[in-house]
Order: C-alpha cells, then sequence, then structure tokens
C-alpha cells in the first residue's frame, strides 16, 4: 500500500526494535520483494504472520549502502493488519540513481531476511541487463527459473509478464500432489481469502522467495491472477451462475495482486498497472494491461467480429497513452523503445486450416495490431522490442501487418517471448519437434521456436543491439539449479531484423549479492 494508506513516519529510530530481534524467517514467512524501481525510489515489501489475526503489527524498515548494514541510510515505521493481509509495502525516496541499496524490516520480536535492490539509471547509459519471466503454474514443477534468475548478480530488474499465480484447483491445470505441491486452497480461487491463501502459497516456494529478495521486479498481470482468457467484462473460466459476478471477482483478485506484489499504486488511476520506466537514454520500458483495461471479448478464428474497427486489445484510452509514450521517447532520441505485455503480438497460424491459432493473442484483434504498426511507420518510430510472455515457449519474431506476402515483408519491431517458468508447451518432446518444424517451413516471420523447454530469457540492451538470450532449465520435476543457453537473437541499431547472436557476458563487479 502506499504510503498514506499507512501510519508512517520517518527520522524513527528502528535500533530500539532491531536490537531487541532475533534474525529468524518466522514471523516474516514469505520473504521480502522489491520493484517498480525509479531513479529516486524504490518500492520495498514484505508479510508479517502474526499468531493473533486481529492485531495491528507494527513492522520498522531500514535501507543501508551495504549488505551488513554497517552504513543505514534511512529508516521508518509503518503498521499493517488484517485488512491488507498482513503485507507492508513502503515507497522508499531520497536515493541516488542507479545504486545498489538494501534492505530489511522488523517485527514481532523478529528480523526480516535481507533483500538486495536498485534504482534505475539517469542520463548516458551504455548497458541494460535484466531477466523476463512468465507462467509460473505452482503444481506443475519447481521454479527452477527463478533460481537462476536469483543467481544473476549482475541484473538490474526482473519483469514478469503475467500468470504469476493460476486460479485452479489440483488437477484441473497441472497435478501437484505427488511433489507436494497441490495447490492451496484446494479449488478454483474465487473469493478474496481464496485468493490471498494462493499468493500467500507461491510466495512460500525459496526460489521465487530468492528472486524477489536479490533483484527488483517490474510485474504486470495477464489473465490466471484472475481468471483464465479474462477480458474487460469476463472471462472464459469464470461461470456467474455458480462464481458470482464478475465484477466482485475481477475487484478481489486485482486487491490480492497488489496487496502481494512490490506495485506502486495510485488511488486515483483506480487499479491501471501500465506505465513507463526510463534507463537513462539507452531505453524506455513501456509496461502494458492487455487483459483489463479495455480488451473486447475473445471471438472464434473465423468470426466476422475480426474486422469490426471497434474491437479493442488495450481500449482507447491505454492505445492512446501507448502511443504517446512512444512518440514522446522517439522524440528525446531514446535509443530504444521496449514494451512489455502478455499475449504474443506475432502471427500463429492452424496448418489444419489456415486459420489464427488462438484468438486470445494479438491474431484475435488484428486491428489493434494494424494500428500500433501505423503508429510506428507514421512517426517513423525506430528500434522497438516487445517483450512477451503468455504462450509458455521460446519465440523470436519480427513484427508485420502481412508476414505472408509472396514478396516478402518489412517488419517494423521484433519480439521475444519468453518460456514459462513451468507451464506446459507442448509436453510430447516429439511433437513439439514436428510443430516447430511446421512452423520455421510456414511463417516466413518467427526467426526462432522452441516449445518443450521452461525456462527464461536474458535481455541485454546496449547502443548497437537489443539481444534476447533463451535460457532453458534442465528440469521442473525435482529443485535442481541447472540451466542450457539455448539461443541468442539480436536487433541492430535500427534494423527491425533478428539475427544469430553469441552469449554475451556478464557485467564485471556486480554489487554484492544480500546474504
Amino acid at each position: 500500500m502506499p504510503l498514506s494508506r499507512r501510519a508512517f513516519a520517518t527520522g524513527l529510530s528502528a535500533a530500539s526494535l532491531a536490537a531487541q530481534t532475533t534474525p529468524t524467517t518466522t514471523a516474516f514467512a514469505h520473504g521480502v520483494a522489491s520493484g517498480d524501481p525509479l531513479v529516486n525510489r524504490v518500492i520495498i515489501w514484505t508479510r508479517v504472520s502474526p499468531s493473533n489475526l486481529q492485531d495491528q503489527v507494527t513492522v520498522e524498515w531500514s535501507v543501508a549502502e551495504d549488505a551488513a548494514f554497517r552504513r543505514v541510510l534511512q529508516r521508518g515505521v509503518t503498521s499493517t493488519n488484517i485488512g491488507f493481509d498482513f503485507t507492508v509495502k513502503v515507497d522508499v525516496t531520497r536515493l541516488d540513481p542507479n545504486t545498489t541499496y538494501y534492505y530489511r524490516f522488523a517485527a514481532l520480536g523478529a528480523q526480516s531476511p535481507i533483500g538486495r535492490t536498485k534504482t534505475l539509471p539517469i542520463g548516458a547509459v551504455d548497458r541494460v541487463r535484466f531477466a523476463v519471466t512468465s507462467c509460473s503454474n505452482f503444481p506443475y514443477g519447481f521454479f527452477n527459473a527463478y533460481r537462476m534468475i536469483a543467481n544473476r548478480a549482475d541484473l538490474d530488474c526482473v519483469l514478469h509478464l503475467g500468470d504469476y499465480i493460476y486460479e485452479y484447483g489440483e488437477g484441473e491445470y497441472g497435478t501437484g500432489a505427488p511433489i507436494g505441491r497441490a495447490p492451496l486452497p484446494n479449488k478454483e480461487i474465487v473469493t478474496l481469502d481464496d485468493y490471498r491463501q494462493r499468493y500467500a502459497q507461491y510466495r512460500s516456494d525459496a526460489d521465487l522467495q530468492e528472486a524477489h529478495r536479490q533483484h527488483p521486479w517490474i510485474v504486470v498481470w495477464d489473465d490466471h491472477e484472475s481468471a483464465n482468457d479474462s477480458w474487460t467484462d469476463g472471462a472464459q473460466n469464470h461461470q456467474p451462475a455458480t462464481e458470482g459476478d464478475w465484477s466482485t471477482r475481477r475487484a478481489v483478485a486485482t486487491q490480492a495482486w497488489f496487496e502481494w506484489l512490490p506495485v506502486r499504486e495510485n488511488p486515483f488511476l483506480n487499479s491501471q498497472i501500465y506505465r513507463t520506466f526510463r534507463f537513462g537514454d539507452l531505453m524506455d520500458l513501456s509496461m502494458l494491461d492487455t487483459r483489463l483495461a479495455g480488451r473486447s471479448e475473445q471471438v472464434g478464428p473465423t468470426s466476422p467480429l475480426l474486422a469490426d474497427p471497434n474491437r479493442s486489445l488495450l481500449g482507447s484510452d491505454q492505445e492512446a497513452w501507448l502511443f504517446q509514450e512512444l512518440l514522446s521517447s522517439q522524440n528525446r532520441s531514446t535509443r530504444w523503445r521496449v514494451v512489455g505485455q502478455q499475449v504474443m503480438m506475432g502471427q500463429l497460424l492452424n496448418p489444419a486450416d489456415g486459420n489464427i491459432f488462438n484468438p486470445d493473442q494479438w491474431d484475435g484483434y488484428p486491428l489493434a495490431r494494424n494500428r500500433f504498426l501505423n503508429h510506428l511507420a507514421t512517426n517513423q518510430i525506430s528500434n522497438v522490442v516487445v517483450l512477451t510472455g503468455d504462450i509458455h515457449s521460446s519465440w523470436g519474431n519480427e513484427i508485420t501487418a502481412n508476414p505472408f506476402l509472396p514478396s516478402g515483408f518489412t517488419p517494423r519491431c521484433v519480439e521475444f517471448v519468453t518460456p514459462a517458468v513451468t507451464s506446459p508447451g507442448i509436453d510430447d518432446r516429439a511433437q513439439a519437434t514436428g510443430f516447430q518444424l511446421q512452423i520455421g517451413a510456414t511463417h516466413p516471420h518467427v526467426k526462432y521456436v522452441e516449445l518443450f523447454r521452461r525456462g527464461y530469457m536474458l535481455i541485454d540492451i546496449d547502443k548497437d543491439r537489443a539481444q534476447a538470450e533463451f535460457y532453458h532449465v534442465a528440469t521442473i520435476t525435482e529443485r535442481k539449479a541447472e540451466e542450457e543457453f539455448a539461443r541468442a537473437l539480436q536487433a541492430a541499431n535500427g534494423v527491425s531484423r533478428l539475427t544469430p547472436a553469441s552469449q554475451s557476458r556478464p557485467r564485471n563487479n556486480p554489487a554484492p549479492f544480500a546474504t
């Protein structure tokens, strides 16, 4: 919650409580996290677990320059209670740009783990490096991708593009009991208490906790944070007759999301999550909401409504905002414009009949995609990179209005799609390989596709190129910190084409991990 929603006082010494605390995680069973970094501020987050759920809990926080907390810069006190599910969110200000900080909390006679975060750079920036991930289904397997992200010391941040949780019960989309990961509560979640319990279970995972503890995150929701294939006024996996009014379910789902994730809230914007982060003169990152902000209901793959100009994926307000953000970024001479969003923009046709494969993606909103591409062309906006989750597989696409023209096409931007943390693409390896070959032979804009492996993307951007590296974990059936570099693709400055690339080098001398 923003500080205006909490009792808060700066300048209060945390020493009085910290001196009495012991380094235990019992009161902080869900770890710590940070997010929404800016050049001079960042959100820090935790949750406390009191024995009496009616208690108001006082929580002290501190921020230091060093992991050992010898040089504490800021201290403060806030409070939480059952109305916030005992989550704590502090927007720490008066920070320096491009600087790593360490933070911790104290409450209930205990001290939290130490977290590590970083502010955004300002001015001339030579390089940005971050991980991209999505689709973490708890019962489907272990979150090894999160552990590998946590182990990378040189990241500026982590982008999560949605499906942070899944709403299903056991056996509906993943069976977790054999590996001790059956969902809680063991049913489809509908109420506020249901969503809170599901987030609490996910945040109990040690690998997810460590990825949050070591890096600031920038997140958006997709559909499963509410219900499968959601749109503004409903969802495929919502039945009003048995599950109540959609607006109520949507409201409690978004409330729990804001409580449990380190996101900066604006009470005047009515749960708006689209926003921009500037990385100096090198990159502007615009994060979108392709689910709840203004999406029209999905239609079938041959519906005449596909050609309806009034249908939208973003909604008119968000679409206008995005177009202005891209134009302003170009006018500021920022080198790269990156768009973080949920569903695949590149075209994907069903080989059996030639119709669109999935109308939940941008294919189901072709005029919205055309408006986006026309805006880039009309205003000569270059160096646009789209980052996508949702589809549980790895892709590198060149984006144009019609990539199937016999004479070829001129792409307006490129798209990198991250594999899932655990959610399945095509679970049969042979079938996945066969479909990959089909796509490669029939989809000229697809420069890389892998449909079987789980993992994450590493994005490395400098003045000369924007590069995506695909890393796949060895397994999700057991907890194992092993990964394989699969492929790297890059788009050169001024050219919206993808070419093969070599693995990038880690930064020298990154800030120490939080221990």
